[in-house]
């Protein structure tokens, strides 16, 4: 059985890191001794608050047990040590225009979990990071939308 590495902006686990560290310094504790202060209260059978600050913890557990195996698994790629080449590759910001109405929008190639289209960062498994991977500044690609193909002009591939 292989582990499968997935690929992640510096950006994406600085992010990682920093929610690790507010769950375990500062939700870990503060549900611990909410635990504490419901435990005190009594009956646990009857107990609201003990029973949502546990749910709470399994939460906060679970979340910190997956931000743990993403980083383990993770390949950071810090795409500015890599030399501009005019190719399009994961962690690039990619400005493309639609060939029909020149219309252009930017978009920042990264990893699942850091994909945020309101942000400008689409993930490198969607369909239009997966036609643009691999072409050049120049270059026309087609993307399959659910309208219909829709080609793209790279216009310029940037490494921030």
């Amino acid at each position: 059985m292989s582990i499968t590495k997935y690929p992640m902006t510096v950006q994406g686990a600085k992010a990682l890191e920093e929610e690790h560290a507010f769950l375990t310094k500062v939700e870990r504790p503060r549900l611990s001794q909410a635990i504490g202060e419901a435990r005190e209260l009594g009956d646990l059978k009857e107990n609201a608050e003990y029973h949502a600050a546990r749910e709470e913890q399994g939460m906060v557990e679970a979340r910190v047990r997956d931000i743990e195996g993403r980083m383990q698994n993770a390949v950071i790629i810090d795409v500015t040590t890599i030399p501009h080449t005019g190719k399009v590759i994961f962690g690039t910001t990619v400005e493309i225009a639609n060939v029909e109405t020149d219309e252009s929008v930017t978009y920042q190639i990264v990893g699942e979990d850091e994909a945020d289209i309101k942000l400008g960062k689409i993930s490198v498994g969607s369909p239009i990071a997966r036609a643009l991977i691999a072409k050049e500044e120049g270059d026309v690609v087609a993307v399959k939308t659910p309208g219909g193909v829709i080609e793209y002009e790279i216009v310029e591939v940037r490494h921030i």
